[in-house]
């Protein structure tokens, strides 16, 4: 079954957001980015809370994911399909997709669900 479409919104200087897309893309996902200087619009949108905001908000089949957030997590949050708004990996962590080598393994953070502006949990721990 093919994977659901990617809505990326950037800034159209960040390279690390252009490695993330190509991280998601040989993952399997088809990826739309949009560059915006008005990021803060999608991220209300996402429904984030203080301190969970990251460098790119992303939309897929429902849920937000904030950040350089490991494909494998957003193809779990797909299979599971958990009752939360969506995935943060806050700030730039430097040991995650998009940020560290192309195929090095996400190490040092962790990917922390949330709903509704709150943090919920933490979804995969690295």
């Amino acid at each position: 079954m093919p994977l659901p479409l990617v809505t990326v919104y950037k800034s159209a200087t960040c390279g690390c957001c252009n490695a993330w897309i190509e991280h998601m893309k040989d993952s399997g996902f088809p990826v739309e980015a949009h560059n915006s200087n008005n990021l803060n619009e999608y991220k209300i949108k996402a429904k984030l809370g203080a301190g969970l905001g990251s460098c790119h908000t992303a939309f897929v089949d429902g849920y937000a994911i904030e950040g350089h957030v490991p494909a494998s997590d957003v193809k779990r949050l797909l299979a599971e399909k958990p009752d939360i708004s969506g995935l943060t990996a806050p700030g730039m962590p430097m040991q995650s997709p998009g940020m560290a080598p192309k195929g090095s393994k996400p190490a040092g953070y962790d990917v922390i669900s949330f709903k509704d502006g709150k943090a919920v949990g933490v979804f995969t721990k690295y």
